[in-house]
């Protein structure tokens, strides 16, 4: 299955663990990769790394926001690409946290998504991508699509990010 989280709303990442939490605990084994978030010790990060050991990654370098970085955010995309091809076999379900938004920024492209797509329907492994913006191609090729939509939030009244919240 192809499965989608998307939207401008908080959540996606954290549909992402409860997809994994849920194939984890039916003995499926998942890998989750982080495109675009930092090592933060994010309590997300600690409790996936103790659970999928290494099968957890992190490759990130944090929020892409200015093109004189392009060439560091392409290169840790093309480092967790090629950590995936190390441990893809190994994984009946494998979750792309945040590559929705790197290839919105072009740092992954629609080929290189389009192949783990491929490798997934034809192993018959489950592939769970995350981020807003997910393109309309992407859509209509996912069996199950989530759009998350904000509706309010703290940080609008200027309320920073809260641990244990946001991260």
């Amino acid at each position: 299955m192809i499965i989608v989280y998307t939207g401008n709303g908080k959540g996606k990442t954290s549909a992402s663990i409860g997809q994994c939490i849920r194939a984890y605990g039916n003995s499926i084994p998942v890998c989750f990769v982080q495109f675009m978030k930092s090592n933060v010790k994010a309590g997300e990060q600690q409790f996936l790394k103790e659970l999928l050991k290494e099968k957890f990654y992190i490759g990130g370098k944090g929020f892409f926001r200015k093109e004189e970085e392009r060439a560091k955010h392409r290169q840790a995309v093309l480092d967790t690409l090629a950590y995936l091809d190390t441990i893809k076999e190994e994984c009946q379900m494998l979750i792309l946290d945040e590559i929705l938004y790197a290839y919105k920024a072009d740092l992954v492209t629609r080929e290189e998504i389009e192949n783990l797509l491929t490798y997934c329907n034809e192993n018959k492994k489950h592939i769970v991508l995350s981020g807003r913006n997910a393109p309309d191609w992407l859509i209509d090729q996912a069996d199950i699509v989530s759009e998350l939509t904000e509706i309010k939030h703290a940080c609008q009244k200027g309320v920073p990010a809260q641990r244990g919240i946001e991260y």
